[in-house]
Parts: C-alpha cells; sequence; structure tokens
C-alpha cells in the first residue's frame, strides 16, 4: 500500500494509472473511465487531479457500491441513513 503524500508518490500513482491503461489497451480489456473515480482520504491529502489515458478522473466525496456507502471522511452516518429508509 501506498500513502501519497509527496509530488514524488502522486507522480508513481498517475505512472501506475498510465500503465493500467497501457496493459488493458495491450489485451483489448479497455477500462470505463466514465465509471473510474478519485476519492481523497486524510486531512493532509493533495486533492490532485489522475487521469487515465486522456480523461481526467471525477473527484468523489461519497461513493456507492455493492449497497455500501463510502465517503471520504469514512463515516457511517449516510450508510445508516440510507439503511432506514429502505
Amino acid at each position: 500500500m501506498l500513502t501519497v503524500n509527496s509530488v514524488q508518490n502522486i507522480q508513481v500513482l498517475q505512472t501506475d494509472l498510465n500503465s493500467l491503461i497501457s496493459w488493458s489497451k495491450e489485451w483489448q480489456m479497455l477500462f470505463n473511465t466514465d465509471k473510474c473515480k478519485v476519492m481523497h482520504l486524510g486531512y493532509n491529502n493533495c486533492l490532485v487531479d489522475y487521469n487515465m489515458d486522456t480523461v481526467k478522473l471525477q473527484k468523489v466525496d461519497e461513493e456507492r457500491g455493492l449497497g455500501n456507502i463510502v465517503s471520504n471522511d469514512l463515516k457511517w452516518e449516510n450508510q445508516c441513513t440510507a439503511s432506514q429508509t429502505s
């Protein structure tokens, strides 16, 4: 696991994303970049923009998946509220 807290680490993460895109093109298993998002966690986060191919990834504060809600503050309040209204 890599904590992205420096310019060097930001570049490493972007390089990894670029490598994923290269791999996906080579194996013809393309990413749906419209579904790829960035969630910044932590107080000292640099809030950097990341790209996959030529697409700037959307930044989100909250994401839903498989019935769970994850927010950038990692609190469960929205999950509990959603469960009560279901």
